[in-house]
C-alpha cells in the first residue's frame, strides 16, 4: 500500500511511544475477500496475541508484525497508567461494528468506545485521551487496598463482637454439645462417615447434611476449651471478618481495578448487612462461613485461571512454547476444582461456586464480549452479534469452552461422590419442615415457592424482621387465589426482568449492564439448592442461606448508587450521607440482632415477636422454661404449640414428660401413644412411652417400647438405662446388669447406670465386684459425687473405714449440700468409734436436713450410748 495511506498508531510502552505503521481499514465490502487466517480484514489494528493473515510475512524490524499490522511485541515491562488516567485508542484496541474494547489480562476492564466508522482509522496518531475510572462518580474515597481491608475487618467485628459472650443456642446443642464426634477419644474417620449432627449417613433419619470439615473445625475447638462456647464464637467472628475482607478481592475483580471505590463500598455492606447475625452469632452457621470463604478461594483461582490462560496465549504465539510459564492456567483451575470441594465438605452450597466461576467468564471476562454476543443473540440483533463474534480475539472461545468443560467434570464428579457418600438415597423431610413442598397442586406448590423468593429477597432489603426459624405456621401455605400475599409475585418478577433488561442493555453503559449481570448471578447461583426446584429442602426460609448472596445484592446496591449519582437527580452529599446511614443502621441492626443470640430464652422470645403462629417457637419457649424449673409456663406453650400445630410430636413428647413427672399417667400415655403414631421412628418418644408403661405396670408393654425404640436408634445409652430398670423391677438382675454395662460402654460418662450397678451388686453381697465397677466408674467420672459415696458404703460394711472415710469426704466436698452423705459419713464414724465425729456428722446432717428420720434415730442412738441423754 502507498505510504501516503499510512497512519501512525501509538502504543504505550515501557521506553516511552513507539509508533508502527497501520494500514487503512478495508471498506465493508471488501472486508471478506482480504480477510485472512483469523477472519479479519488485514487493515484492522489486531489484539494482543492474534495471529497474522494467512500467506503473511513478519516485517524486517524490532516488532516482528507484518505490515499493515500494530506492534505488540513479546511481553516486556511497561509503565502502568495511574487509575484514572488510562489511554484510550491504544493498538490493543480492536475495530469492529459494535462496541470495541480490549481486555487488560489483568482483569476484565474494558475501554470502551463508540466504533469508528468503517472508512476511518480508530487509531489516533498522536493523541492519548484519558480515561476516567467506573466508580469517579461515587461519593466516596479513594482508598489503598490495606487500609480499605483493615475498615472492611473492623466493620465486620464491630457488628457481632457481642456474640462473643453468647451460649450454645438452638442447633448448637445438637451440632456441638450433643455430637459425640467433636470430642478427642471419638475417632477421626467418624466425621466422614456421619452427617453434621453425628448420625449414620446411611441412617433413615439422617438429613444428609455431610460437612465433616466444619465438624473438624467443632472438634479443634473442642480441643482447646472443651465446651467452652467463646472460643467457638471467637472462630466464628474471626471467619467472619476473613471472608468480608476477601469480599473485598472479590468485588475488585467484579469491577476491575479501576473501580476501588465500588468494591469498598460493597465489601462494607456484605460485612455488615444484618441477614449475617444467623451464620455468625449461631455457632453452626460456621458451615455458611467456611464454605463463603472457600467459593472465593474457588472464584479467585478460576479468575486467576482466566487471565493466565490469555497470557500463556500471547507467550505460545510470541515465544514458540518456550516459556515455563506456560501452563500454570491449569494448576488454578485445579485449584478451582479442589477449593469448590473443600468448600462442599463445609456445605453443601459449595458446589455454586462452579456455576459462579462459569457466570464470570461470560459475563466479565474479556470484556465480557461472550456476553455480549449472546445478549444480541437473544435479542434478536443478527448483524450486531456477528459483529460482535467476528470480534472476538483469537482462541478466546476455545479456552473458555475447554474451562467450562472442566467445571462440568467437576461438578458431575462432586455430586457423584456426594450421592455415593449419602447411601444413594435422598433426605426425608416432615411436613412441618416444608409444608408448600407437600402440596398436591403443582401450581399452589409453585406459586408458594415464588413467595418465599420475594421473602427472602424483601429479608435482603430490609432485615428486619429476622427470626431463627421460619417454619411451623410462620409463613403459612397459599392456597387459593384470593390471598393478597400473591401480590408479591409480580412486584418480584418485574423487579427481576427490570434489573435484567438493564442488564441486557447495549450502549454507552454496557460496562454497568455487565455488573449488574454479574450481581443477579452472584445473587441467585449460590442460592439456587435453597429454591426447591432440584429437590426439596428442608425449611421454608433461612436466613443463614443468604450469606452468600448478599455479594450479589452488594453489587447491585453500589452499581445503582452510581447510576443515582450520574442521573444527577440526587445531590451527591445526599447519596453519600444515605449510604453512612444505612451503614450504621446494619451495625445497629447486626448489634441488636446479636445480643438476641446470647441465650435461648432471649433467641426464643425474639422468634414470637416475628412469628407468633410458629409452633416451633412456643415449643422451644417451653422448652427453655421446663429446663429452669417453670413447670407451669411449660406447659402452656408446649400446649400452645399443640393448638396450632395439633400434628407437633416433639411437643407431645415433651409436654408428655412433664406430665409424667406430675403423675398424670393417662394423659402422658395418650399422648405418647399418639407421636408415636405419627412419627413410627421416634425412639425417644418409644422410650418415653415405655417409662410410662412401666409405670404404669405394663411391663411387658415397657418392654416392646424400649425394643422397638432401640431399632430405631441402636447406640442408645439412655434408653438402654431405662430397659436394665425395668428387669430390675422384674428380678431379672443378671439382665439388668448386662443392659446397664453396655449402657456405660457407649457412653461411659452415664452416671446413674455406673451407680445402679455398684448397688445392686452391693446389695447382693458381692462386695468386690461392687468395687471393681467403681474403680472402673471413677476414671471416667472421677468428680462423680454419688460413686464416691456408694463406694464408701460397701468399703464400710468391708471395715475398711479409712479408705471409706476417704471417699465420704470426697463426695462431701463435690456436694456440701447433700444431708445424706453426712449422715452416712456419721453412720461410718459410729461403727468406727468416731464418736465426736458422728456426733458432728450427724449434727450437719440435721442441719441440712432437720426432717431426715435416719440421722436423727442415729444421733439419738449415739447420745444414749454416750450417755448424753437419759433414756
Amino acid at each position: 500500500m502507498a505510504a501516503a495511506n499510512v497512519n501512525k498508531c501509538k502504543q504505550v510502552s515501557g521506553s516511552g511511544v513507539t509508533e508502527a505503521p497501520m494500514v487503512d481499514p478495508v471498506p465493508p465490502g471488501r472486508a471478506s475477500r482480504r480477510a485472512g487466517a483469523g477472519g479479519r480484514p488485514w487493515g484492522v489494528c489486531r489484539p494482543p496475541g492474534a495471529s497474522p493473515p494467512a500467506g503473511t510475512k513478519a516485517a524486517a524490524g524490532s516488532s516482528g508484525q507484518p505490515p499493515g499490522a500494530c506492534s505488540h511485541g513479546p511481553p516486556r515491562p511497561a509503565s502502568r497508567p495511574a487509575p484514572g488516567r488510562l489511554t484510550r485508542g491504544g493498538c490493543g484496541t480492536m475495530v469492529c461494528g459494535g462496541w470495541c474494547g480490549s481486555w487488560d489480562g489483568e482483569q476484565h476492564n474494558l475501554q470502551e468506545r463508540e466504533a469508528s466508522p468503517r472508512g476511518t482509522s480508530s487509531c489516533k496518531s498522536s493523541q492519548n485521551t484519558p480515561l476516567t475510572s467506573w466508580d469517579q462518580d461515587v461519593p466516596a474515597p479513594e482508598l489503598p487496598y490495606l487500609v480499605a481491608a483493615l475498615l472492611v475487618g473492623l466493620c465486620a467485628s464491630i457488628c457481632f463482637v457481642n456474640s462473643l459472650f453468647g451460649d450454645f443456642v438452638f442447633d448448637d446443642s445438637e451440632a456441638i454439645v450433643n455430637n459425640n464426634d467433636i470430642r478427642g477419644d471419638t475417632p477421626l474417620g467418624n466425621l466422614f462417615h456421619n452427617d453434621f449432627w453425628g448420625t449414620r449417613l446411611t441412617h433413615p433419619s439422617s438429613h444428609k447434611s455431610y460437612r465433616p470439615l466444619t465438624v473438624l473445625s467443632f472438634r479443634i475447638n473442642y480441643s482447646w476449651g472443651a465446651l467452652d462456647p467463646f472460643s467457638y464464637h471467637a472462630v466464628n467472628i474471626l471467619l467472619h471478618c476473613l471472608v468480608s475482607i476477601m469480599s473485598l478481592r472479590v468485588f475488585y475483580v467484579v469491577f476491575g481495578n479501576r473501580a476501588p471505590r465500588a468494591a469498598v463500598l460493597s465489601a462494607i455492606l456484605f460485612a455488615t448487612h444484618p441477614i449475617h447475625t444467623e451464620a455468625v452469632s449461631g455457632i453452626v452457621g460456621r458451615a455458611d462461613l467456611l464454605c463463603a470463604l472457600f467459593v472465593f478461594v474457588a472464584f479467585l483461582s478460576y479468575v486467576r485461571a482466566v487471565k493466565q490462560s490469555s497470557e500463556e496465549f500471547v507467550i505460545r504465539k510470541q515465544m514458540c512454547h518456550r516459556l515455563g510459564k506456560c501452563g500454570q492456567s491449569t494448576v488454578y483451575l485445579v485449584l478451582t476444582a479442589a477449593a469448590t470441594a473443600i468448600a462442599m465438605l463445609c456445605k453443601e452450597v459449595g458446589i455454586t461456586a462452579l456455576g459462579v466461576c462459569s457466570a464470570y467468564d461470560i459475563i466479565l471476562a474479556h470484556g465480557g464480549v461472550i456476553g455480549r454476543t449472546l445478549i444480541l443473540v437473544v435479542i434478536g440483533h443478527s448483524t450486531r452479534a456477528v459483529a460482535s463474534w467476528r470480534s472476538i480475539p483469537e482462541g478466546v472461545v476455545r479456552r473458555m469452552v475447554w474451562r467450562h468443560l472442566v467445571l462440568a467434570v467437576t461438578g458431575i464428579g462432586l455430586l457423584a461422590a456426594r450421592w455415593v457418600v449419602m447411601g444413594s438415597t435422598v433426605p426425608r423431610f416432615m411436613k412441618v419442615d416444608n409444608p408448600a413442598s407437600f402440596l398436591d397442586s403443582v401450581l399452589f406448590r409453585s406459586l408458594n415457592y415464588q413467595y418465599t423468593y420475594s421473602m427472602n429477597a424483601l429479608l435482603l432489603v430490609l432485615p428486619i424482621w429476622l427470626c431463627f426459624d421460619w417454619s411451623m405456621g410462620c409463613v403459612p401455605v397459599i392456597v387459593n387465589f384470593s390471598d393478597p400475599r400473591l401480590l408479591t409475585l409480580p412486584v418480584l418478577w418485574v423487579s427481576f426482568v427490570m434489573l435484567l433488561r438493564r442488564g441486557m442493555a447495549q450502549g454507552r453503559g454496557s460496562q454497568t449492564s455487565r455488573f449488574v449481570l454479574m450481581g443477579l448471578a452472584m445473587g441467585i447461583v449460590p442460592f439456587l439448592p435453597a429454591t426447591n426446584l432440584f429437590f426439596r429442602v428442608g425449611f421454608v426460609i433461612a436466613e443463614r442461606v443468604l450469606y452468600l448472596p448478599v455479594a450479589g445484592f452488594c453489587i447491585l446496591v453500589v452499581t445503582g448508587m452510581r447510576e443515582l449519582c450520574l442521573a444527577g437527580h440526587l445531590g451527591r452529599r445526599v447519596i453519600q450521607a444515605g449510604y453512612l446511614l444505612l451503614v450504621v443502621v446494619f451495625i445497629l441492626r447486626c448489634q441488636q440482632r446479636s445480643r438476641e443470640w446470647l441465650t435461648e430464652k432471649q433467641l426464643f422470645s425474639s422468634g414470637l415477636n416475628v412469628c407468633p403462629l410458629n409452633a416451633k417457637v412456643h415449643y422451644n419457649i417451653g422448652k427453655v422454661a421446663a429446663d429452669a424449673g417453670d413447670v407451669m409456663e411449660a406447659v402452656r406453650r408446649y400446649r400452645e404449640a399443640l393448638r396450632l400445630n395439633p400434628d407437633y410430636d416433639q411437643a407431645m413428647n415433651n409436654l408428655a414428660n412433664i406430665l409424667k413427672d406430675q403423675g398424670h399417667l393417662d394423659e402422658a400415655l395418650h399422648l405418647l401413644q399418639q407421636a408415636t403414631t405419627l412419627r413410627p421412628d421416634f425412639a425417644a418418644a418409644w422410650m418415653n412411652l415405655g417409662i410410662v408403661q412401666a409405670s404404669l405396670g405394663d411391663h411387658s408393654s415397657a418392654e416392646s417400647s424400649y425394643l422397638t425404640a432401640l431399632s430405631h436408634r441402636s447406640v442408645y445409652p439412655d434408653c438402654l438405662y431405662n430397659l436394665g430398670n425395668l428387669y430390675l423391677e422384674k428380678g431379672d438382675h443378671q439382665a439388668a446388669l448386662a443392659t446397664w454395662t453396655n449402657a456405660t460402654t457407649i457412653k461411659p460418662s452415664l452416671a446413674v447406670a455406673w451407680t445402679n450397678m455398684l448397688i445392686l451388686l452391693d446389695s447382693q453381697g458381692q462386695y468386690q465386684p461392687a468395687i471393681d465397677i467403681a474403680d472402673q466408674a471413677l476414671k471416667h467420672l472421677p468428680n462423680e459425687p454419688a460413686l464416691h459415696f456408694n463406694l464408701a458404703n460397701t468399703l464400710g460394711k468391708l471395715n475398711r473405714y479409712q479408705e471409706s472415710e476417704s471417699h465420704f469426704l470426697m463426695a462431701t466436698n463435690l456436694d456440701p449440700t447433700n444431708a445424706n452423705y453426712w449422715a452416712n459419713l456419721g453412720v461410718l464414724y459410729h461403727r468406727w468409734r468416731k464418736y465426736e465425729r458422728a456426733q458432728q456428722s450427724y449434727v450437719h446432717a440435721l442441719r441440712l436436713n432437720p426432717s431426715l428420720r435416719s440421722a436423727q434415730d442415729n444421733l439419738s442412738m449415739l447420745l444414749k450410748a454416750t450417755g448424753k441423754i437419759t433414756r
